[in-house]
């Protein structure tokens, strides 16, 4: 009876673990590419393929792993299981996921598609068919960003506009974040590439028909040897994605440069505005300081001048000429501190000789550019 009470409670969180184990939802291609879809929950999947539960924990990460001559692909919605005689893709239900599965995989599975592995087992394919997928996708996802940031730069740039047009400016913010995401992708998809072309095990690991098909194995006696092909396949795609990160990073530095561009075409209006306002400015305070005269005059005083005729227009014309030499004084004093210096002459050799028996001949030549000093040779005859 104590036996039988210790197994129940064991039993029943068996039964409840069963019941919420998540069902995959399943779609298998054969060698010929025939298609078969079924439901399974997840502990009778990972028992039946021979692997452990940890092995079907699909995050959304990037990796391509190996267990049990079972290769695990997560790229992150895509997941699939490769054997040597069949692929499963796992919770497949999905628009885009579900187009490529059923319009390209099978046909690339079966031999009509582009797939240059066709001649090799059926792994190679399953994994170029994938590879292909995920870097056409980063592709066209580039390939949708690019003419959205380049027409929205080149009206940006226009050196002919006062101002940045705000909705233009928050079209380039979301296409830069856009960008950024997409440069992560594709330096995930490189890193993971990497690691297993790092690891000699893990690219001979991935060579499963090499381990269980007889003919395979004697092919690699023989001289053929499939985990070089694996590598090579594996390295086609990282240069791709290595070209794919170089036009992002192509696309990203012209955003920086056309970034600096607006700046400094906002800078540069906003320097003639200031620049106006100083003028403005100084003229008012030149008006304004020979208006003491006129003020002066205005007061209900009395004296002899203004009962002469001509006092009005000689305070005047005193008024605005004294206004416009010392509105005049300040502008040149404004463009002296304002405008840019030249820059000093430097004669590139100088030469200096002197008659006698110890005649010196300096020779200075600037190389300015590369280290900013000059350098001086003494030669003494």
């Amino acid at each position: 009876a104590g036996k039988l009470y210790q197994h129940a409670p064991t039993e029943t969180s068996q039964a409840t673990l069963a019941s919420v184990s998540p069902v995959f939802a399943v779609m298998k291609f054969d060698k010929e590419g025939n298609t078969t879809y079924f439901e399974k929950k997840k502990t009778e999947l990972y028992q039946e393929l021979g692997l452990q539960a940890r092995d079907l924990r699909f995050q959304h990460v990037m990796s391509i792993a190996t267990r049990n001559n079972r290769i695990i692909m997560r790229m992150e919605f895509l997941k699939a299981v490769i054997t040597p005689e069949f692929l499963l893709i796992l919770d497949y239900r999905n628009l885009s996921l579900e187009h490529w599965l059923l319009n390209e995989l099978a046909s690339q599975l079966a031999g009509e598609g582009q797939l240059v592995t066709y001649s090799l087992p059926f792994e190679f394919r399953a994994i170029e068919a994938i590879l292909q997928y995920w870097i056409s996708k980063l592709q066209g996802r580039l390939n949708t960003l690019q003419p959205q940031i380049l027409e929205t730069l080149e009206a940006l740039v226009d050196p002919k506009l006062l101002s940045v047009d705000r909705s233009k400016l928050h079209i380039l913010l979301q296409n830069g974040k856009s960008l950024s995401e997409l440069e992560t992708d594709v330096k995930v998809f490189k890193e993971t590439i990497l690691e297993i072309l790092d690891e000699e095990e893990v690219v001979e690991e991935l060579c499963l028909s090499k381990w269980t098909d007889p003919k395979v194995l004697e092919e690699s006696t023989s001289g053929i040897d499939h985990a070089e092909e694996m590598e090579l396949l594996l390295e086609n795609y990282y240069r791709q994605a290595e070209d794919l990160l170089n036009e992002a990073r192509e696309l990203r530095v012209l955003i920086d440069d056309s970034e600096s561009i607006i700046f400094i075409n906002l800078d540069s209006h906003r320097n003639v505005m200031m620049r106006l306002n100083l003028q403005l400015t100084m003229g008012t305070f030149s008006v304004s300081l020979f208006g003491l005269i006129g003020v002066a005059f205005g007061m209900n005083l009395e004296s002899s001048l203004e009962e002469d005729p001509r006092i009005f227009w000689l305070v005047t014309g005193i008024m605005f000429l004294g206004s416009g030499l010392i509105w005049r004084r300040l502008l040149s004093f404004l463009g002296r501190h304002l405008d840019p210096p030249l820059p000093p002459h430097v004669p590139a050799v100088l030469k200096k000789s002197q008659p006698a028996a110890g005649r010196v001949e300096i020779k200075t030549s600037l190389k300015g550019e590369a280290f900013g000093l000059s350098r001086s040779t003494l030669t003494n005859q």
